[in-house]
């Protein structure tokens, strides 16, 4: 990676450290990073497999834009903060758009739901960010 690859998990990181993923229990987000060499593409049985969760698991692929929609879009009613925090947000997906390549954000499980948004470096390496959502 040259030092411009380093700062981007940096950047994401930071973007997203005061930010929790609201579901029925409040999730904070974790940033990683999975080498080419290690992982060399992302499917659903690779994921499984690298999260050491069972590979009958169940799973449903979406969407970035669509997973991060109720977070990003600001309403008329939303106090300042609120504001703050979908901008946050707003600026968080723009980020993840712009550094990485074949985005596909992964929900495993039914009602404890692991959450993996993952994406390719232009190095080849993967960037994520894994959150939990509760779902009932």
């Amino acid at each position: 990676m040259n030092s411009n690859e380093f700062d981007i998990p940096k950047k994401i990181k930071s973007l997203s450290q005061d930010l929790v993923w609201m579901s029925e229990s409040d999730y904070p987000f974790d940033t990683f990073t999975w080498s080419n060499q290690e992982l060399e593409e992302v499917n659903t049985k690779n994921l499984l497999e690298k999260t050491n969760h069972s590979l009958d698991a169940p799973v449903k692929v979406i969407d970035m834009e669509k997973f991060f929609q109720r977070a990003t879009v600001e309403k008329d009613w939303y106090d300042s903060e609120e504001k703050e925090t979908a901008q946050k947000y707003q600026a968080l997906v723009e980020t993840l758009k712009q550094n990485l390549d074949n985005i596909q954000v992964y929900k495993i499980g039914d009602v404890e739901i692991d959450v993996y948004i993952v994406g390719q470096l232009k190095t080849g390496d993967w960037l994520g960010l894994s959150t939990k959502a509760v779902e009932t």
